[in-house]
């Protein structure tokens, strides 16, 4: 970011911001880690003035990378946003016009999208990340899921810590069902989501919004193994009561339950290759 910054030390200007950026993204890809990409973000509008946009829009299209931010999270934003870019048609189209709206692109929240904002996403494939516990925690918005779906916008689940207090997919997984409850107790013609919609958003539909669900996201053949063995009768585990196994698991469990963790094929959890040891002893270097 380089304007509106509440702490000096995390601003850097145009020029400073270029280099820094340039020199990440080298050093990262030439480590050519199989599961590690760099991410271009300019942390929102809001506190990038257009030339940075400009810039980070050009440096993600030139090495083909992913890009992230914040769109439309509370009123108070969007209102900003819209007097520091006059010429723009709307928040969105403000990333747009800088090159950051490509079909590599997750933006947050968007609890404030109109109709033809969510249409431009659609054009561009770009995609949500629905981030419940931060917006019911800092009362900025509701998310109307089953309207990003119906316009056919790419959508999957995100914690955005610190804004939210849990970094567990598990919480946010809850949460997209209280907020999606809570729009069905107001409005008696909306149809909440049900638990196998959201744990689809919570799998596939991240995949789906990483553009990464040809390689990743569900069990289809050809994929990269990616996987939880969970145990819902855990010694010391939290009680669970349902016939159903897996909504034993969303509902009730927690890090106990969960036994194995598999990244591409490989079981990282728990620990027991030395291999695996030597991998995370390197990455926590």
């Amino acid at each position: 970011m380089d304007r509106n910054d509440s702490l000096p030390r995390y601003s850097e200007t145009t020029q400073e911001s270029r280099a820094e950026t340039c020199r990440f993204i080298e050093e990262l890809l030439n480590k050519q880690y199989p599961l590690v990409k760099p991410v271009v973000t300019p942390r929102f509008a809001l506190s990038c003035t257009g030339a940075l946009l400009g810039q980070l829009g050009a440096i993600a299209k030139k090495n083909n990378l992913h890009i992230q931010s914040h769109i439309s999270e509370n009123p108070e934003e969007v209102k900003l946003v819209k007097e520091l870019f006059p010429e723009a048609e709307s928040y969105t189209d403000v990333y747009h016009r800088h090159n950051l709206l490509t079909d590599k692109t997750v933006m947050a929240h968007g609890c404030y999208l109109t109709d033809q904002e969510l249409d431009l996403f659609h054009e561009t494939g770009a995609a949500l990340s629905h981030c419940p516990n931060s917006n019911i925690s800092l009362r900025s918005g509701v998310l109307n899921v089953r309207n990003v779906l119906r316009h056919k916008v790419k959508l999957g689940l995100g914690t955005d810590v610190a804004g939210g207090y849990s970094s567990s997919m598990l919480d946010t997984m809850r949460r997209t069902l209280d907020v999606s409850k809570i729009l069905g107790t107001l409005d008696p013609d909306y149809h909440s989501l049900t638990m196998e919609e959201v744990f689809r958003l919570a799998t596939l539909g991240g995949s789906q919004a990483l553009s990464m669900d040809q390689q990743i996201g569900n069990f289809e053949v050809g994929k990269d193994f990616d996987a939880l063995r969970v145990n819902v009768k855990v010694p010391d585990g939290p009680s669970t009561f349902s016939s159903i196994l897996l909504e034993k698991f969303l509902n009730l469990g927690d890090d106990r339950n969960i036994v194995e963790v598999f990244v591409a094929g490989r079981k990282v959890v728990p620990f027991s290759d030395p291999s695996n040891l030597a991998v995370q002893s390197h990455l926590s270097q």
